[in-house]
């Protein structure tokens, strides 16, 4: 997953880590101690007739001790980094960042952050330069990624049934997505029912259905065109009146500059009142998911995001640009097309796999 971008993040690693050394200088040659075995050995006490000596056998004979073989230890050096020592990685760095679809304000705000952390500090340079870039790099992408949103957990807290909501775009497997967090949700432990509140595409009632019955998760529907907000009102009802855990609304899919369908969900957010609403898009779709994703929260507002199609996605601009953006948590990654593709979204696991583990 993202590995056109892991691939460059460990050059521009590289990179960095090549710069610093040459600011910082040859690492000073270690010093070695004398040995205790070689020090000049005191003077015998005088005495009238000293004894006649012993030989040693060989088991009797001494070995060295500890304090025989210490090394003075590679002092750290320590470096005083300017704004030129790094300008030419830095640069590289948000080359990198734009062409893997990194949306330009948290492009900015990565560049910023390793600006901060790294120019005009005393950093002390140990065994490995290359550590102290990995952090520094891994504590920039954490700081805009946020802290992550964890949905069992999330359950657990709040009064039941919790009801999540999920909108977004056509074509964007929304659909699915409600799905595979139902099935997400049920291997957690919660029970959960489903709301067909896509009542506008042809086919939407058919496919939700399908999926819930092969999951084994009761489906709250209508006939086709019916009012979506009637539909996931009696969802609700369902929920309360049989202790479910999670209501999961499924809607039709639309842009956010479609004035009645805009108008619609927000009449469904008044009618259903949910905990969460999702909005669900395509990793793929880098940039375009970033605005899209903003300008649906700015029309109805959204509580978290759910990224499909992230296993296609070699880029991750739009896993790093959303969270950000929005100023809301990434809920999932999808991964795949079965059910048990989707990926609680950790920032700071995505960003161990982005750079090949923890510093």
């Amino acid at each position: 997953m993202f590995d056109s971008l892991k691939k460059k993040l460990q050059n521009i690693r590289t990179k960095f880590a090549s710069n610093i050394e040459e600011v910082a200088g040859p690492e000073p040659a270690a010093a070695e101690q004398p040995l205790l075995a070689e020090a000049a050995e005191p003077a015998p006490l005088a005495a009238p007739e000293p004894p006649a000596p012993v030989e040693e056998t060989p088991e009797e004979r001494v070995e060295p001790t500890f304090f025989n073989r210490l090394k003075v230890l590679v002092r750290e050096r320590e470096v005083l980094l300017q704004e030129k020592d790094i300008e030419e990685p830095l640069f590289e760095l948000e080359m990198v960042l734009l062409e893997s679809d990194v949306a330009l304000p948290v492009t900015d705000e990565i560049i910023a952050r390793m600006r901060s952390d790294l120019v005009g500090r005393h950093r002390k340079i140990g065994a490995s330069v290359d550590d102290l870039v990995a952090s520094t790099l891994r504590s920039a992408l954490c700081g805009v990624l946020g802290d992550g949103l964890d949905l069992s957990e999330y359950i657990r807290e709040h009064e039941r049934p919790v009801k999540i909501l999920f909108t977004g775009v056509n074509g964007t497997g929304k659909t699915t997505t409600v799905a595979k967090v139902g099935h997400y949700l049920q291997k957690s432990g919660f029970t959960v029912v489903i709301g067909a509140g896509d009542t506008f595409r042809a086919g939407a009632i058919e496919q939700i259905r399908t999926h819930a019955d092969r999951l084994g998760i009761k489906t709250i529907q209508h006939q086709a065109g019916a009012d979506p907000s009637a539909v996931l009102f009696d969802t609700v009802q369902y929920a309360k009146a049989h202790g479910i855990d999670v209501v999961l609304a499924d809607t039709a899919g639309r842009f956010h500059n479609r004035a009645n369908l805009m108008s619609q969900l927000e009449k469904i957010r008044r009618v259903m009142k949910p905990d969460l609403v999702v909005y669900v898009d395509e990793a793929v779709a880098g940039n375009d998911a970033v605005i899209r994703a903003d300008e649906f929260n700015k029309a109805v507002g959204t509580d978290a995001v759910v990224l499909t199609k992230a296993d296609m996605d070699p880029k991750g601009g739009a896993a790093i640009s959303v969270a950000h953006t929005v100023g809301k948590p990434i809920l999932f990654l999808g991964t795949g097309q079965g059910y048990d593709d989707i990926m609680p979204f950790s920032p700071r696991l995505v960003v161990d796999e982005l750079l090949g583990g923890e510093a």
